[in-house]
């Protein structure tokens, strides 16, 4: 079966003014990427709006609400310091919403080897109460809660390599054994979490801080030493992939020297890890990236190894 992509017109409706790094435009340099012949054969599917209530599962009430009176009936409303809302930017994030547990359906049912969400904004950062980093609802967190309650799935393992240590999807998953979060990051940057002694209560998360500088073989010991041995411990039913494109060389919000070969290389082993202890089920969320020459060549590596294994 080929991989499957979700994609929606709405996430490029979701406006963040100008100067943001979290704009637009991503999208159409994911969508660039993904025009090539090698990806003709991928299933297109556009992203379902997903549920209020699926969201309740990873964020309260009072978050959801909060973040719908937020938005503004033209324009931009900014609220808080990096985090911008407009018309269009609840829809864009239920539909990122909708599209991760959508993702989550395709494999466990059998409909898709794996599944790529292309969608924006975000969601690694925002916690159960709180919106913060460009992000309105954790995407992955709420994939592995709708994992956990609609299919049954017992263990499900969330790596994240953008370069920006995912806090929320580790505040959301600190007391719980049945999710295993590994982040690798670079450290010290926003948002000040990801230290190798925030364990969780449970020691399910597991931090591999990079340095300013590091490159593709100090990312490669950090997955080859803590990450992909975690997973091999946990061995997980689901794997699902914060994909922030971020730690790329070129971007200009961070100081890692990543190549797109290192996305290739991080894709199989974590895609290896997936056939052989979760029956191949495996689904990346887009998080950050915020060159769009970066992070085009960086989606078409990593959507190209997902496809050809």
């Amino acid at each position: 079966m080929p991989t499957r992509i979700y994609h929606h017109p709405v996430f490029a409706e979701h406006m963040t003014g100008p100067g943001h790094a979290e704009r637009p435009e991503r999208m159409e340099a994911v969508a660039k990427a993904l025009s090539d012949p090698a990806f003709a054969s991928f299933e297109r599917t556009l992203a379902p709006e997903g549920s209020v209530e699926a969201v309740y599962r990873c964020h309260s009430e009072q978050h959801v609400r909060r973040i719908a009176k937020s938005i503004p009936a033209s324009g931009t409303l900014r609220i808080e310091a990096d985090t911008v809302v407009s018309p269009k930017s609840f829809e864009a994030a239920l539909r990122a919403v909708g599209a991760a547990c959508a993702a989550v359906d395709d494999v466990v049912e059998g409909r898709a080897d794996n599944v790529f969400v292309a969608s924006r904004p975000p969601g690694h950062h925002a916690t159960p109460e709180e919106a913060m980093g460009f992000c309105l609802f954790n995407a992955a967190a709420i994939a592995a809660r709708h994992a956990q309650a609609t299919h049954g799935i017992e263990r499900v393992a969330i790596v994240d390599w953008d370069v920006h240590h995912g806090n929320g999807t580790q505040d959301i998953f600190w007391n719980d054994p049945t999710v295993l979060f590994a982040s690798t990051h670079e450290m010290p940057l926003y948002p000040g979490t990801g230290a190798k002694t925030e364990t969780g209560t449970a020691n399910n998360i597991v931090n591999a801080p990079l340095s300013a500088g590091d490159g593709g073989e100090a990312f490669r010991d950090a997955f080859e030493t803590r990450v992909l041995p975690a997973l091999e411990a946990f061995r997980p039913d689901l794997v699902i992939v914060s994909a922030g494109f971020d730690a790329h060389h070129r971007d200009p919000l961070a100081n890692l020297r990543f190549v797109e070969d290192d996305y290739d290389w991080a894709t199989g082993r974590l895609m290896g890890i997936a056939d052989r202890l979760a029956g191949g089920r495996l689904v990346s969320l887009l998080e950050g990236g915020y060159d769009l020459v970066g992070l085009e060549r960086s989606v078409a590596a990593h959507v190209a190894r997902l496809g050809h294994g």
